[in-house]
């Protein structure tokens, strides 16, 4: 027959590990719920990754368009005077005329 100490120690060692399953179910549940962060993590750095390598792409394709070829000649050389213009700001006012066709420049008097 069986001592009742062993019956005892029998039991004594079955709680002992049943709280070590306890413990290990615990820690599974906890590093599956890292494990599961750490994917969602994992995705959203692939799709930035995904979104920076087609932006860092379609960068390079305009940078690599050449510039359209500038005429050298042509850019040194001097308009004849007739094609220049200056900016609108620039240019001197035209002379107004009033109701009888006179300019106003010959009533102001510029002696000093």
């Amino acid at each position: 027959m069986a001592s009742l100490l062993s019956i005892n120690a029998l039991q004594a060692s079955v709680a002992l590990a049943e709280r070590q399953v306890q413990k290990d179910q615990v820690r599974v549940s906890q590093d599956a719920a890292k494990l599961d962060a750490s994917k969602d993590l994992l995705a959203k750095d692939k799709q930035k990754l995904a979104d920076n390598q087609q932006e860092s792409n379609q960068a390079t394709q305009a940078a690599d368009k050449p510039a359209p070829a500038v005429n050298l000649n042509s850019a040194i050389e001097n308009p004849p005077r007739s094609a220049q213009q200056l900016p609108a700001d620039l240019q001197a006012p035209k002379p107004q005329v009033n109701t009888l066709g006179q300019t106003i420049g010959k009533y102001i008097n510029v002696t000093a």
